[in-house]
């Protein structure tokens, strides 16, 4: 009987130097060339490495630079969250593999109830992720592949563009400023693009721009997903920060929505938990089945007393949530009126944790998005993501995120009113 096993003979010339093999010098100052892959070829410079260089090298200085660049919260979670986090830690049960919980899937589902009117079922249409943007990046793994074409909001945040790219995927662009003007924009793409895009990514309230929607654009965006066979990934990272008695929308409590499409949510920004890692996806179930295989090869799920803490923080602070959203209220007020009164010409946004801000005269006529922010962190300490790293439309604009409290935004206005005043024109 012959054996199923595969074997491999190797002739011994070839592990060993004989007298018909030259004996080739080894050359130790050859430089061992590493040949990554064209996917990561493919992903442009980091726009914003300039910035954070100097910005690290003013700071190992002693300068004190007031950071709006980023969108990283400064505030810590409700402290029973803590608490709950640090209680299960001490449980040597929960340090081992973990599969997703039920019981925080359930809160999803009851928090989508709550706030949006949208049934789920935890079991099959709840799936959670390490934050958003690790669920994001996968569900485009699992959607995408050479040939298809995503249509993306611009100015775009930069995980939406490169997500597709990693997964070999084509992007169109459309501006975002404009909710109907989108609609129309997407419906003339479809109708002129062949083959017709396979995927649309949604972002309100968007980042960077703050823009908003209300319900009906959604109620739009499923007809237009059926009428030209498109699935829809809505990102609705900022749900929980809206002012002025804003109500966030979600897509998913459009009629129909659940046939086309997911959204994802996470605790980073209203819970204070951005290092936490804890994102959720909701929706289609087949597009849920399709993220739940690609990261099954990619992780073990999430470290288990972080999902009993989410728990409790899903279940009991609502309140402080809300709280959060009108501290980030009143740190909006006190940056776009400081930066009104320099003149500076200011839209208030209703939701997210960043204003966006057109680059005052004269100076947009003199530098760059990028120069220009590059002058504020050499001039005046303050460092601001340049519009220009969302992409094209974004240039004219500096990103200002509202992490810092109340008294370092009023002075970092300050040293910004400074920096300026000496400028052309003698205005600030």
């Amino acid at each position: 009987m012959h054996s199923s096993r595969l074997c491999l003979t190797v002739c011994p010339r070839f592990l060993m130097n004989d007298d018909s093999l030259p004996n080739e010098p080894i050359n130790q100052d050859r430089t061992f060339s590493i040949g990554v892959s064209d996917r990561v070829k493919r992903l442009p410079p980091y726009l914003f490495a300039r910035l954070n260089r100097v910005m690290y090298e003013k700071r190992r200085a002693g300068d004190d630079v007031i950071d709006l660049g980023m969108g990283n919260p400064s505030d810590p979670p409700e402290e029973m969250v803590m608490e709950k986090l640090v209680e299960a830690a001490r449980d040597p049960k929960n340090h081992g593999y973990s599969e997703s919980l039920l019981n925080l899937r359930r809160e999803v589902a009851s928090k989508y109830f709550k706030q949006f009117g949208v049934r789920l079922d935890p079991e099959h249409e709840v799936l959670t992720c390490l934050g958003s943007k690790d669920g994001f990046s996968h569900m485009c793994l699992a959607l995408m592949g050479p040939g298809d074409t995503a249509i993306i909001p611009a100015p775009s945040y930069p995980a939406h563009l490169f997500a597709v790219a990693l997964a070999a995927g084509n992007q169109i662009l459309l501006d975002v400023y404009d909710s109907e003007e989108l609609l129309s924009n997407i419906a003339y793409t479809c109708q002129h693009l062949y083959p017709k895009p396979k995927l649309l990514i949604v972002n309100y309230p968007h980042n960077p721009s703050a823009a908003t929607v209300e319900p009906e654009f959604y109620v739009e965006v499923v007809k237009l997903a059926k009428r030209y066979g498109f699935m829809v990934i809505s990102d609705l990272a900022y749900a929980d920060v809206a002012f002025d008695g804003y109500r966030t929308p979600s897509f998913l409590a459009a009629p129909g929505a659940i046939d086309v499409g997911v959204e994802f949510t996470t605790m980073s920004k209203g819970y204070n938990m951005a290092g936490w890692r804890v994102g959720f996806c909701a929706g289609n179930p087949e597009m849920i089945r399709a993220l739940a295989t690609i990261k099954s090869y990619y992780d073990y799920g999430m470290f288990r007393p972080i999902q009993i803490a989410a728990i409790m923080a899903l279940r009991h602070t609502d309140a402080a949530v809300e709280s959060q959203a009108q501290i980030y209220q009143r740190r909006r007020d006190v940056l776009c009126d400081g930066l009104q009164r320099l003149g500076w010409p200011i839209t208030r946004p209703k939701a997210t944790m960043f204003v966006w801000a057109k680059i005052p005269e004269p100076w947009a006529s003199q530098m760059g998005s990028v120069d220009f922010a590059m002058k504020l962190m050499e001039e005046a300490d303050v460092s601001a993501s340049p519009g220009a790293g969302f992409g094209p439309s974004g240039e004219g604009f500096l990103r200002l995120a509202l992490v810092e409290n109340e008294e370092r935004l009023r002075q970092a206005v300050r040293q910004i009113g400074r920096c300026l005043g000496g400028g052309a024109g003698g205005k600030y």
